[in-house]
């Protein structure tokens, strides 16, 4: 098998599309008073922090950021320490989400099970006014009903496609791939 990869957002198009996103969320939101944005872990909160900076050089204003971890909230529990037990990486949630609009922040939205599990865990934490969705690539294949408000790019996707988006503070690089396993003839 061999593994075809093509890259479809690279830096300046990530930042292009994050810098679409705030001002998305600025004009849908009137501002970003009582706004707070929350990033799921991992890739999630590095964006959610690109947000924040993004909407304070265009608003002049800061907004709160937020990390959760969903790992607890997560059907299909897999990743676990050699007692069984799941490995947590805790939430950090500045301000009280009550009466907030919350805008949650993810890399790539698929399946709808991430946020499903997001959405779970902002809600034991608190009740917010409203909760908003921002990813950086839809790519397709739902199985909840959910619908992302902000999305930097859609991409289209066989279920046998794997997008791989990468950021500088994890992968030393930021880009965003289509990955695809083809059989190589014998």
């Amino acid at each position: 098998m061999e593994k075809l990869s093509r890259v479809i957002l690279d830096e300046q198009a990530i930042r292009r599309a994050t810098t679409r996103i705030a001002h998305e969320i600025i004009e849908h939101n009137k501002g970003v008073d009582n706004c707070i944005l929350i990033g799921i872990k991992t890739r999630g909160i590095y964006l959610a922090k690109r947000l924040a900076d993004r909407i304070e050089q265009i608003e002049g204003a800061k907004i709160p950021v937020g990390e959760i971890d969903i790992t607890l909230y997560r059907d299909d529990l897999t990743v676990k320490t050699n007692k069984e037990e799941p490995i947590l990486q805790g939430t950090d949630i500045p301000v009280d989400i009550s009466n907030r609009k919350v805008i949650l922040v993810d890399d790539v939205l698929y399946t709808g099970r991430t946020v499903r599990a997001g959405l779970d865990a902002l809600i034991d934490i608190g009740r917010p006014e409203q909760i908003q969705l921002a990813v950086l690539i839809d790519r397709g294949h739902r199985e909840l009903p959910i619908r992302p408000d902000y999305v930097g790019k859609n991409v289209p996707t066989s279920k046998s496609e794997i997008i791989v988006a990468k950021v500088k503070e994890v992968d030393s690089l930021d880009e965003v791939t289509i990955e695809q396993y083809s059989k190589v003839p014998l």
